[in-house]
């Protein structure tokens, strides 16, 4: 495996905090010691697959050819984006199984077998390949707001079948307390460890809880099928099942929009772990994310031919990249083998069938509140103007109000039941309608004159700003450093001399590029490279204006820290100059 030619992938240079990039090779052993690393990570979130078949009333023998098709799955996506080159990202990306995909999937499966999952699967898969070659140009679609929303709102659709499967309920909401307790101890440990465990411990969280709520299990005598375990074979090849297309055309409808929503997380894992890579990162690379895309419907192609779940990026293997500080693709290459062996081993993936379904409940909550608080955090990343609060609001009100008066979908025409009973699709489909709605109006280049007998010129300045700022949906951090600097060029042109003086503030936006512009009177302002003051010289001599250029170079090194890039030239108007402040977005 390190002797394999790679295809290459876009120039790099790696970060000191990494031993291994993703062009780099580690030794064999260190390779294969991370790979099975991430094959644990990998094969603890079947967790969701196991939700799914629970939630349909798969049988033991039905759950486990399930486990084994979609690990098959997730070792074929692992490959494929590790290699890299026309199909793939070239990056150390893990494929599991889809959380998002359960809510929708479960009830269908319930009814048709695991028949249902290889045209839900395609159709996936379909979706995907259709958004791959387009994602550049439809970025202005999915902005991190909508994002957050559809992340948001998929960690509430898992709360009521994650309270039913970790409390036991019955029709009559009485609780079982044995499986409250090995539910409980589960979420403790892994919330426990997130929390307070070190590094190590913090990335093994998920597994220890498994194996605490498994433990439990057995101590309360709730843990069976040990004589099925002993009497399975220990190699077998999974039987792929045969499909079946009786499925309503709301639900592949719904599936497609979640296969598309799905992958604006795919290519956030992947702007991710390219920023991780590259200690000269400066936007994201759209090209990989889309090949990276490209792979993830490949990946459910193939895996919907033999039956399995749909697949997503895994976070978490991210997350485990990085403590482990190594990003390579061998790496990859090596969980991805790993992965395809333990899926024709019956004996493994049978365990997992067995697992209680209080701690696979646990795991579910876990899952709920990380999306919910993930998706939160994804919203609140932006400024948010009148218009963006009625698109978190109303697109939230409606994704609620469908998951907590279900009975409303019955009204609903029979084909569109599935599509409108899903509070995920509602919540996207009025994300993005009010999104796309209100982005009319909205002018990307906006100037202004400021008022000599208004509020001070930095109040001014940073209310412009702010305000332009929400109207866009940039992100917050971005704003307040414009609106920081902004301000401070304002004052470094009030203090430059030669009659110079703030008029005007403009600004421009996309979604990679913030430009301010100050509009001032005098000529340009120098913004070239300042040399800097011997402040022992300045302190023992009395020259005044040496003083006050020495503070001028320092407000123009500030500036320089606080943009990305500053450049002056002549204003349109006899007399004016304009300095312009870019920033990366």
């Amino acid at each position: 495996m390190i002797a394999l030619k790679l295809p290459p992938s876009r120039p790099r240079r790696r970060p000191h905090e990494l031993s291994f990039s993703a062009d780099e090779r580690p030794p064999l052993a260190t390779s294969v010691m991370l790979g099975f690393q991430h094959a644990v990570m990998a094969l603890a979130l079947l967790a969701y697959t196991l939700a799914l078949a629970r939630t349909a009333a798969l049988t033991v023998d039905q759950t486990r050819d399930l486990l084994a098709v979609t690990i098959i799955a997730m070792a074929i996506g692992t490959a494929l984006q590790s290699w890299g080159g026309r199909f793939g990202s070239g990056s150390l990306m893990i494929h599991m199984p889809s959380v998002f995909m359960v809510p929708l999937a479960a009830p269908v499966i319930a009814q048709t077998g695991p028949g249902g999952m290889v045209t839900m699967t395609i159709v996936s898969a379909l979706a995907t390949l259709a958004i791959a070659p387009l994602l550049p140009r439809l970025r202005g679609l999915f902005p991190p707001i909508v994002a957050g929303l559809v992340v948001l709102i998929g960690g509430m659709s898992l709360v009521a079948e994650a309270v039913e499967h970790s409390w036991s309920l019955g029709h009559d909401f009485e609780i079982d307390i044995p499986s409250l307790i090995m539910s409980s101890i589960t979420l403790s440990l892994i919330v426990g460890l997130s929390v307070w465990g070190n590094r190590r411990l913090k990335l093994l969280a998920l597994l220890i809880g498994i194996v605490g709520g498994i433990l439990a299990a057995f101590v309360m005598g709730r843990l069976d099928g040990g004589a099925m375990l002993l009497s399975t074979p220990p190699v077998s090849v999974p039987m792929p099942v045969s499909p079946v297309f009786d499925i309503p055309v709301s639900v592949l409808i719904g599936l497609a929009f979640i296969a598309i929503l799905t992958q604006i997380d795919t290519v956030g894992s992947l702007i991710l772990l390219d920023k991780m890579d590259d200690a000269d990162w400066r936007r994201p690379d759209m090209k990989q994310a889309s090949r990276g895309v490209l792979a993830a419907g490949i990946t459910d192609l193939v895996g919907g031919l033999i039956g399995a779940m749909p697949t997503a990026t895994s976070s978490a293997n991210i997350g485990l990249a990085h403590a482990s500080a190594v990003t390579s693709r061998v790496v990859g290459l090596a969980t991805a083998v790993l992965l395809l062996a333990v899926a024709f081993l019956p004996q493994v993936t049978l365990a997992l069938t067995l697992i209680p379904t209080p701690v696979i409940g646990a795991i579910e909550l876990y899952a709920a509140a990380f999306l919910m608080a993930a998706g939160i955090d994804l919203i609140a990343s932006r400024e948010l103007d009148t218009r963006g609060i009625f698109v978190v609001g109303l697109s939230l009100l409606g994704g609620v109000t469908v998951l907590l008066m279900p009975g409303l979908a019955e009204r609903a025409h029979p084909a569109l039941r599935h599509l409108v009973g899903s509070g995920f699709i509602v919540t996207g489909v009025i994300a993005i309608l009010l999104n796309l709605i209100f982005r009319l109006g909205i002018r990307r280049q906006i100037s202004v004159k400021l008022a000599a007998d208004g509020p001070p010129v930095p109040i001014q300045i940073t209310d412009f700003i702010e305000e332009a700022g929400g109207a866009w949906a940039a992100r917050r951090d971005v704003v307040r450093r414009a609106a920081l600097a902004a301000v401070e060029a304002a004052e470094a042109i009030d203090h430059a001399g030669g009659d110079r003086r703030v008029t005007g503030v403009g600004g421009s936006f996309d979604e990679l590029n913030l430009d301010i512009e100050l509009v001032h009177t005098g000529a340009p302002m120098p913004v070239g490279d300042v040399a800097v003051a011997d402040l022992e010289s300045l302190l023992d001599g009395d020259d005044d204006s040496a003083i006050d250029a020495a503070m001028s170079s320092i407000s123009g090194t500030l500036l320089r820290r606080l943009a990305d890039r500053l450049s002056s030239r002549p204003g349109p108007e006899p007399g004016t100059s304009i300095l312009r402040l870019h920033f990366e977005h």
